[in-house]
């Protein structure tokens, strides 16, 4: 290497180094503004009118909102049968299910690190799987997952089905063409996965193979049926009559702003996502205890299934590890 090479090397590493510090420095102070937005929104609330509201639910509401979690666990987990064809492996349907239920329960409550990655890893890898085909189940499962999103979230921006409050100062206009540009997108997905000649991609070393576009229309049904079981749920626990279709662009508005939040779960983002937009239409403290039901249903009572399987999930790959092979 050149003395100039090795300046310029410096140079671009040191052009990086602050690049990083600025992302952080942003990233904090978006973080913030969130908190104190919360914090101001929630502090707003009569959370005595709340724990009223919760109290008053019965079982005419409870019951097909569990059953509808149930559902929304049933269509998430079957992304991994989506991910088995597509890493070519031969775990049982049943046995899947399970590590993907085990997997998604943690990874809402704990992080996508800890439940996404981790618990996935070390429960596919205890059945035998290999670590690129528990990557390839992974990346599956995510773009499964947006797929279905940026579909649902483009057609709600482009139809205008939730209206923005003018002080968050987005243009209703620009906000429909972003919304056919995601729709554009996903299209472009689909035709890619029907007519690509070149079928295998690289990226950072990792290789992806475009699937047919059967399985991509596959991934984009599940993964819009979904959502909308997501939003049925909330919708279910509303006592007002909002529409669905209003109920899903806030859950898509609003998981968008906690992914960007980075906070564990979006926790108080959903919540304050749903003040600002629903507001007008249905009370403050019916629209939180509606969210509060919905995160002890749908995050926190899997938790306790999902604990148990995973431990017998383990005790089952210890008891195969341990099988001496006959002579």
């Amino acid at each position: 290497m050149t003395a100039r090479q090795a300046t310029d090397h410096h140079t671009r590493t040191r052009r990086r180094s602050r690049w990083a510090q600025a992302r952080r420095v942003l990233g904090i102070v978006f973080v913030a503004l969130v908190v104190v937005l919360v914090v101001r929104k929630l502090a707003e609330v009569e959370w005595a009118e709340v724990w009223v509201t919760l109290q008053e639910y019965d079982y005419r509401t409870l019951t097909p909102a569990a059953l509808l979690v149930v559902l929304s666990y049933f269509w998430h987990s079957a992304f991994d049968l989506l991910g088995r064809w597509y890493a070519r492996h031969r775990l049982s349907s049943p046995r899947v299910l399970v590590i993907a239920f085990v997997s998604y329960a943690f990874n809402l409550n704990l992080g996508a690190l800890v439940g996404g990655l981790g618990i996935r890893y070390r429960l596919y890898s205890g059945a035998g799987l290999s670590g690129a085909q528990i990557a390839s189940v992974y990346t599956i499962g995510v773009v499964s997952n947006w797929i279905g999103y940026l579909a649902l979230l483009g057609a709600v921006l482009a139809a205008r089905t939730v209206v923005l409050p003018p002080e968050w100062g987005l243009n209703a206009t620009l906000l429909q063409i972003a919304g056919f540009a995601l729709l554009a997108a996903v299209a472009a997905y689909l035709v890619a996965c029907a007519r690509a000649r070149r079928r295998r991609w690289t990226v950072r070393g990792h290789a992806f193979h475009l699937p047919p576009l059967r399985f991509a229309v596959m991934q984009c049904a599940l993964s819009i049926t979904n959502w909308l079981t997501i939003s049925a749920i909330i919708q279910t626990l509303l006592p007002s009559s909002v529409p669905l279709l209003v109920v899903l662009g806030v859950v898509l508005i609003g998981s968008i702003a906690g992914a960007v939040a980075h906070i564990p779960a979006g926790l108080g983002v959903l919540e304050t996502v749903f003040v600002v937009l629903l507001g007008d239409r249905v009370p403050h403290h019916a629209l939180l205890a509606a969210l509060l039901a919905y995160r002890a249903m749908y995050y926190l009572l899997p938790m306790l299934p999902a604990v148990v399987g995973y431990f017998l999930l383990e005790a089952r790959g210890r008891r195969a590890s341990t099988v001496e092979p006959t002579a």
